[in-house]
């Protein structure tokens, strides 16, 4: 998948335009992209779309309008584009109480290694976390992850030819499976493989 370029922004003032129609835009795209894991837990697959919306939000928030800031951004979301042979996503642990979400994330360490999606009786994939920077330590993990999935080719061309996909999560303190992912999400994620 094509990395985004200066060239593919909208400047400030485009953008204070058509930000409403680009919003409405983007929220429909997401929901064909976002994957619950339970009650607490969900994977936000990011793509090109999704990554442009959080460099534009950027942009507009923080009033940057030259080059080189506007490439510092350019540099921090474009890691997150799925490379055609991946997939990529915001992993949230999801507690609404502040109190009882502290209280989890220390009986959740590790958990974003242990998040996986597999193809019909492939072996399991699990997620590549973080590879930015560290977000948990011995003693709590964070609410937040940027997770990697690398599909060996077998795998992606499986799922091309309508194999099936579903995903979990096999940790300790939190196990769940989801299968089949749901039609809408599968078929968004293998728009995203070469």
């Amino acid at each position: 998948m094509q990395k985004l370029s200066r060239d593919d922004l909208f400047s400030l003032e485009q953008y204070a335009e058509s930000r409403d129609a680009f919003r409405d835009k983007v929220l429909a795209h997401k929901r064909d992209r976002r994957l619950a894991l339970g009650t607490n837990a969900a994977l936000y697959f990011e793509d090109r779309l999704t990554m442009q919306y959080q460099v534009q939000e950027m942009l507009r928030i923080e009033r940057i309008f030259e080059a080189d800031g506007i490439n510092e951004e350019l540099d921090t979301y474009n890691p997150l584009i799925p490379d055609g042979s991946n997939w990529k996503a915001t992993f949230m642990v999801e507690f609404a109480e502040a109190e009882e979400r502290r209280a989890m994330l220390t009986q959740l360490v590790g958990i974003e290694d242990r998040v996986y999606m597999q193809v019909a009786d492939f072996d399991r994939v699990f997620a590549i976390a973080d590879e930015d920077l560290e977000r948990a330590d011995e003693d709590k993990t964070s609410a937040v992850h940027f997770l990697r999935f690398e599909l060996p080719p077998e795998q992606a061309a499986a799922l091309k030819d309508g194999a099936a996909l579903s995903a979990g999560i096999d940790h300790e303190n939190y196990r769940v499976e989801i299968c089949p992912v749901p039609a809408n999400i599968r078929e968004s994620l293998v728009n995203d493989l070469d």
